[in-house]
């Protein structure tokens, strides 16, 4: 083996390629997040950059900046802004009785 060789640093942006690995990713993020509470706007941050981030920012109405930001691994993005982006998504949180 050639250690010379480059390796391409894995993003999981690179394998959502339809709706369906989106509710996907969207929905181990969910479960994540009874441990961490980063886990939905993180991964939601990596969902848009999956997609045209321009084009989800003018759907949930923010500046691509702002919503890049809001999305980031530093960012604290309100509930509201979570519903806004999985709905510019084509997503809607369910919730289903589980007792």
């Amino acid at each position: 083996m050639d250690l010379s060789e480059k390796y391409k640093k894995f993003d999981a942006a690179d394998y959502l390629k339809d709706l369906d690995d989106v509710a996907a990713f969207l929905e181990g993020a969910l479960e994540d997040s009874l441990e961490d509470p980063t886990a939905v706007p993180h991964a939601l941050g990596i969902i848009a950059r999956s997609q045209n981030m321009s084009e989800l920012a003018r759907r949930v109405g923010m500046s691509r900046d702002g919503l890049y930001k809001a999305l980031s691994t530093d960012g604290n993005p309100t509930w509201s802004t979570i519903l806004k982006v999985t709905n510019a998504l084509g997503l809607r949180f369910e919730l289903h009785s589980v007792a």
